[in-house]
């Protein structure tokens, strides 16, 4: 690497994601202290490890020319979905999911990698793609890009991880050109599915009264009529379309089904969830329902959070975290013991960082010549305020919990390295920005 490139450097990204790093280190150091002031855990000095393995990649990374993974980046999706597939039948199970690869005591998360690899491959493909007008098309294939391994995900299960690929579609895509017509409709089957799947149990665990409107969502025989009454209003309109080519039978055909897959989705996923994922989404609605038992876990973090005041209890003063209050403290609520050790002013100090990384992010994107550079700075971004936002909104009670970690500070090698792997990624799309 030449003096002039390291210059070019973006020290203001790689430096807020080393200070994030940093904090996570001194807080999961914190999390393994209890009330007695003994220190009960070693994973932080696993962390240090992590954390000095992580920044060679992304220095070494940095160095590299990022454009030569453009031809091999088709080689590395086929791999890593190879590596997911292996994984459901040899992979060690963790915290419910089969998500792990175990060589004696050394165990990685592929699917941390694997959305990585998918923004690379995607990227790829977009950039192929690019003079093809058929926007369908584009679309159709970058689904079939990101639901590939969604879908291996899904099977572990680890429903957190799996989330993390639809914002990859819809920002890259949206990036990409493609019309936003077919990103809105993804984008709002999604939030039907939810909103469809979860009425049912809001109505039996929390209203607590018996809605024949929301049992229907329930009735297969129900489900089957509305689906075969949305199938001929979509067929007359389509052929009202096709007959007088008025745009508003187009609008009807769109709202039809968008309905019928949303309530066919929801319905699949009612029955694809397992039991405690249920509970996650029953709890997020009022943790109160189960205040021992699913709901602890919110309800001792908003307690966290809240006992932290503007400027905290101080550094390894925290009560829930050392009186083991909190549950998978220094990986799912690593942000809430930060919180009630730094307080609201610590808080704000972590938005200003992932803010930073995202703006940061942002500019490259904007100032590369490079479409591919520019696709993956856009999927980059979308991943890295996803999981923030899942994150600390899990932490506060405003989003179910999923676990997903917080990228940089929650404990764990592999969501440590890919983090700064893109990282890396990010400040080499940046040194060779005006490059085509």
């Amino acid at each position: 690497m030449k003096l002039r490139d390291f210059l070019e450097l973006d020290f203001l990204l790689l430096f807020s994601a080393l200070i994030l790093t940093i904090f996570g280190i001194l807080f999961i150091y914190s999390s393994g202290i209890t009330a007695t002031e003994v220190s009960v855990s070693t994973e932080y000095i696993r962390q240090i490890v992590w954390a000095s393995v992580s920044l060679v990649v992304a220095l070494v990374l940095a160095i590299s020319n990022y454009s030569r993974i453009y031809y091999i980046s088709t080689y590395l999706y086929f791999a890593a979905i190879a590596v997911l597939i292996i994984t459901l039948f040899a992979g060690t199970v963790v915290n419910g999911a089969r998500a792990w690869l175990h060589i004696g005591s050394f165990g990685i998360q592929p699917s941390e990698f694997t959305k990585i690899i998918t923004i690379l491959f995607l990227s790829q493909y977009l950039d192929i793609s690019k003079r093809n007008t058929n926007d369908l098309k584009r679309f159709a294939v970058s689904c079939a890009i990101c639901l590939f391994p969604m879908g291996l995900i899904l099977l572990q299960p680890d429903f957190g991880t799996s989330l993390v690929f639809i914002p990859i579609l819809i920002v890259v895509t949206f990036v990409a050109g493609i019309s936003a017509r077919y990103i809105v409709f993804t984008g709002s089957c999604i939030a039907l599915t939810g909103i469809f799947a979860i009425l049912p149990l809001w109505q039996t665990m929390i209203l607590k009264k018996t809605s024949t409107y929301l049992l229907l969502l329930n009735d297969m025989r129900f489900l089957g009529g509305a689906a075969l009454l949305f199938t001929i209003i979509g067929a007359i309109a389509f052929w009202g379309f096709v007959r007088y080519r008025k745009y508003y039978f187009y609008w009807i055909d769109y709202a039809v089904l968008l309905l019928i897959v949303s309530f066919v989705l929801s319905f699949v996923m009612r029955k694809m969830l397992k039991d405690y994922q249920i509970m996650r989404l029953i709890v997020f609605l009022d943790p109160n329902v189960d205040p021992r038992g699913a709901g602890w876990n919110i309800i001792q973090s908003i307690t966290a959070i809240g006992s932290g005041g503007f400027w905290g209890k101080g550094y390894l003063q925290g009560t829930q975290s050392h009186y083991r209050f909190l549950p998978q403290q220094s990986t799912d609520f690593i942000f809430s013991i930060f919180s009630e050790e730094w307080g609201l002013v610590g808080g704000i100090l972590v938005f200003v960082l992932f803010l930073i990384i995202c703006l940061r992010l942002i500019k490259i994107m904007k100032n590369t010549q490079d479409a591919f550079g520019t696709y993956i700075a856009a999927g980059l971004s979308s991943i890295y305020v996803f999981h923030f936002l899942i994150n600390v909104g899990m932490t506060m009670g405003i989003m179910p919990i999923t676990g997903i970690p917080l990228f940089f500070m929650s404990y764990g090698g592999s969501a440590l390295i890919s983090a700064m792997s893109g990282i890396g990624l990010a400040l080499s799309i940046h040194i060779r920005r005006f490059q085509r």
